[in-house]
């Protein structure tokens, strides 16, 4: 564990609290020491009120907030003769410590404060840092892992047997601190939970932090040396439908609708193919923490029936142990390990997936280091549901974003890297789905920079292709609900006396044909789609009122709107919907540069702006315009709706 500490960095740092900001982003930086919001930090410093007043005050992390990118927002304000005085009560309920806690806060907008203000408050020290650090939660979580804690840190750290966070584990170890802190005490070692440290200085409580840990470290060094990964046997080939059907399976048992992002990694493939592995997985997660992100165990294999009733029977035979009545939480896995595609990671989005594939790599590498060692021992699974049902935890979850419209859902676009294309990968994105953008061109991967979006360059005239693209899609999201179809090519104007077979070909090739090979290889994603399957076909105008010189875009748009219609019939009853959109004039798009536009606008005998508007409302369609609507076809507004055809034009005399 190498220290990060700079000193010119440091040295940019305003006061105890900036000091405090940077310390932490060092330790949030390294995910071996914590993941995800995990761990805490504070520090004390005397602030004067408005009236004059001088309070002596501890600075702590704020619920939630992640340590990596922490700013001095993310720090609550408490008053530290408040925290101490709570400290000496014998018992106090959480929702009593969270009202005594908001009561407490010099600055009533300040977040909620970690739930381990009151041992940050009660411990002497100016700078208090707590992390899970990776390597002291493996030893800990070994069956000697009491007298391995022991012997790496002697006298220099004081070890608190596990007990449940938050006020009882506060008062408990300040009590043992009271007791047994000697002057080379340096930090606090929290079976099953993780590392305290402490000092005078931002560096000293930092560097301390650093040492303890780089010891646990260079203990599994020197007694763990584990085998290079290898799998019994690569993933298959085409595994998309399987993936999809699991992840509808997961969506049921959920609620709502998930994703369900795979990996194929050597170590992910490794572990998930280990012959013992139900016996390793299935003993829990590294701390009571991270049941909240990953549930207390992983699904192995597919039968995500039979987990959700375990997890139904666990519920049933632990929840009358609460002293108030609990609501179980959705029984659905949040890790998947299955021997064909390695591991899974579920989540309303592919943010929260991620988190959960983070904290299942980091737990898997723990497991197997502590097998080394003797075996995997973690925390009960009783002390795993207190922690679960735990109001102040859950309030973490709460307290986040609401759900959008297509929250968990999986989005196809094509034609993604401009136009409307574009601009239904914007849309798409903001209502919550993971995007995939298919375009010829290579910009189509710098569209959107989001966990939930992923750009491939793909030839759609390329069966195979295509096909590897919904392969890698499906591993990547879990499946497809949505399909945009919007990629076409707009030849130049050419009179059926002028256009020659090879143009003709080539326009339906890209405008028709590509979108028949999509449809077919995507429909059996879109048939396990958990809310049911949405088609959205970008025709054009030229369907109902063709013009001179476009033969070839007219007709292929046209086929196109034909064989939208036929699969709208043939596919209700996989509960797959399927509509068209007839765009006009939508002139921020790529083909419409200014030289074209100007011209086009002088063969009407109008401005440009007048030309932009030429419809009955008088209004410019934009690429945002289609997006929107297509958008609103997929959503609930039109759940009972497909086979429609309506046109985005502003109004034109010949449609209407």
């Amino acid at each position: 564990m190498n220290s990060l500490w700079e000193e010119r960095e440091f040295a940019a740092a305003a006061g105890a609290l900036g000091q405090r900001v940077y310390t932490s982003r060092l330790l949030g930086r390294e995910p071996d020491l914590v993941l995800h919001g995990g761990g805490n930090t504070s520090v004390k410093t005397v602030e004067t009120t408005l009236l004059g007043d001088e309070v002596q005050t501890l600075w702590v992390k704020g619920s939630g907030w992640d340590l990596a990118t922490i700013t001095e927002r993310g720090f609550t304000p408490l008053r530290l003769d408040a925290l101490r005085r709570l400290a000496e009560l014998e018992t106090l309920s959480d929702l009593d410590m969270a009202r005594e806690l908001s009561l407490a806060k010099l600055d009533p907008a300040a977040p909620a404060p970690s739930v381990e203000a009151i041992l940050h408050g009660v411990l002497p020290a100016r700078f208090v840092d707590h992390t899970h650090a990776d390597a002291f939660v493996t030893l800990s979580n070994t069956p000697s892992g009491e007298a391995l804690v022991s012997e790496l840190y002697g006298e220099d750290v004081l070890i608190v047997p596990y007990v449940m966070p938050g006020f009882a584990l506060a008062r408990s170890a300040w009590q043992l601190y009271r007791e047994q802190a000697r002057a080379s005490t340096v930090g606090l070692a929290l079976l099953g939970h993780g590392l305290f440290t402490f000092g005078d200085t931002a560096q000293e409580a930092y560097e301390r932090m650093i040492a303890l840990v780089s010891r646990a470290e260079e203990y599994l060094a020197r007694h763990v040396t584990l085998p290079v990964a290898v799998p019994v046997a690569p993933p298959a080939p085409q595994l998309r439908q399987e993936i999809a059907a699991l992840r509808r399976d997961v969506s049921h048992v959920a609620g709502r609708p998930m994703l369900l992002m795979t990996h194929q990694d050597d170590a992910a493939m490794a572990y998930a193919q280990r012959a013992d592995l139900p016996a390793l997985a299935g003993l829990g997660p590294a701390t009571p923490d991270h049941v909240i992100r990953t549930r207390r165990l992983p699904l192995i294999g597919r039968d995500v029936e039979a987990y959700a009733q375990a997890i139904r029977s666990e519920f049933a035979a632990l929840s009358p142990r609460s002293a108030t009545p609990l609501t179980m939480l959705d029984p659905a896995p949040r890790v998947v390990l299955d021997p064909a595609f390695g591991l899974g990671a579920v989540g309303t989005s592919a943010s929260a997936a991620r988190i959960v594939e983070d904290i299942a790599r980091h737990t898997l590498a723990m497991i197997q280091r502590a097998d080394a060692l003797g075996g995997w021992r973690p925390r009960p699974a009783a002390d795993i549901f207190e922690v679960e049902y735990w109001s102040l935890e859950q309030a973490k979850l709460q307290n986040g974003p609401l759900s959008a419209e297509f929250s968990g859902e999986v989005a196809l676009v094509t034609g993604a890297a401009s136009g409307i294309g574009r601009a239904c990968v914007d849309a798409l994105l903001k209502r919550g789905a993971a995007v995939i953008g298919l375009d010829i061109q290579d910009t189509v991967a710098q569209v959107s920079s989001t966990a939930g979006y992923l750009g491939l360059q793909v030839n759609l005239t390329d069966e195979v292709a295509v096909e590897a693209a919904l392969e890698r899609a499906a591993r990547q999201f879990g499946g497809l609900d949505m399909l945009i179809l919007n990629a076409g090519v707009f030849p130049a104007s050419r009179s059926i006396a002028e256009l020659n077979t090879a143009e003709w070909e080539r326009v339906l090739g890209v405008n028709l044909t590509s979108n028949l090979t999509l449809l077919r290889l995507a429909h059996p994603l879109l048939k396990l789609a958990p809310k049911g399957g949405r088609v959205v076909v970008n025709a054009s105008k030229n369907v109902p009122a063709p013009g001179p010189g476009a033969a070839a875009y007219s007709a292929s748009k046209a086929a196109l709107t034909q064989l939208a219609r036929v699969a709208a019939l043939e596919w209700g009853a996989d509960g797959i919907r399927v509509n068209v959109l007839h765009p006009n004039a939508v002139f921020d798009t790529g083909i419409w540069t200014p030289e074209v536009l100007e011209k086009r606008a002088h063969s009407y005998g109008l401005s440009v702006d007048a030309y932009r508007r030429n419809n009955v409302l008088g209004v410019e369609v934009t690429s945002r315009d289609v997006a929107e609507l297509a958008c609103t076809l997929c959503g609930a507004a039109f759940s009972r709706t497909t086979g429609a055809q309506i046109p985005v034009d502003g109004g034109n005399e010949r449609v209407i």
